[in-house]
């Protein structure tokens, strides 16, 4: 099987898929949706929003959140993971620098719902990616490293933003999307230049697969079945978690 040697050491893949996937958390949740709590008060007063207006701007971005987040993992599915979270994070990161520009609220309210559509669309896939690279027992692991990606963009972007904001004075919250949004873009490069799919686009099997183990089975047998969501839907388990992951984003 083909795996990385680096430095001595035989590296399996799939570890730096969910290193992509862990990058693709930091734009998507830490610059483009956490640093806006940060931003906020600045924005507010650069452009004179009420705030009604704020809140209204965090609706937008949900509802763009929401809307790809349903269907994400559709996209994904048929045009692969790779394509899916790089055109997201390139979305994010434009809307992000445009957001920057904004004069009025209606246009600050459409970057934002964009920019939540581009979220959406980026971290569904990416947490997904466990499921492809690794066997079952391990993808509990590998999903808790692609989430970490959420607080340590947090904290990033905690230290980033405030810097900008005091060196920028009044127009610090422009230039706070504009950082970001390059960011985000640079993350874009870097997640499309190393995730993959599958294991079998690297010749590999996932990371813990034994001999017979049904997660080996190639992408493109996976494909030729097709997706049977009926059967998804009539699963318990996945209308329990949904509605789990449903009061958690209510809450």
């Amino acid at each position: 099987m083909m795996k990385k040697e680096v430095r001595g050491f035989t590296i399996h893949y799939g570890w730096i898929v969910m290193a992509m996937g862990m990058l693709t958390a930091i734009g998507a949740h830490g610059f483009g949706r956490m640093a806006y709590t940060l931003i906020l008060p600045s924005m507010k007063d650069g452009l004179h929003f009420t705030y009604a207006q704020l809140g209204l701007l965090g609706t937008g971005n949900f509802i763009g959140y929401l809307s790809l987040a349903i269907i994400g993992g559709f996209l994904a599915a048929k045009f692969g993971t790779r394509i899916v979270i790089t055109l997201a994070l390139v979305l994010m990161g434009m809307t992000m620098i445009i957001t920057g520009l904004a004069q009025s609220f209606g246009f600050a309210f459409g970057m934002r719902l964009l920019t939540g559509c581009g979220n959406g669309a980026a971290y569904v896939p990416a947490m997904t990616l466990a499921s492809a690279w690794f066997a079952k027992k391990r993808r509990g692991l590998a999903t808790g490293i692609v989430s970490a990606g959420i607080g340590v963009g947090t904290l990033t972007a905690g230290f980033i933003v405030p810097y900008i904001l005091n060196f920028y004075g009044a127009e610090g919250w422009r230039f706070s999307w504009y950082y970001l949004g390059v960011g985000v873009l640079v993350l874009a490069g870097v997640v499309y230049a190393f995730i993959r799919n599958h294991p079998a686009e690297k010749g590999l099997s996932p990371i813990g697969a034994e001999e017979g183990d049904p997660s080996s089975i190639r992408i493109e047998e996976t494909k030729a079945k097709g997706l049977q969501w009926g059967s998804v839907y009539r699963v318990k388990a996945v209308w329990y978690l949904g509605f789990v992951y449903f009061m958690y984003g209510f809450s």
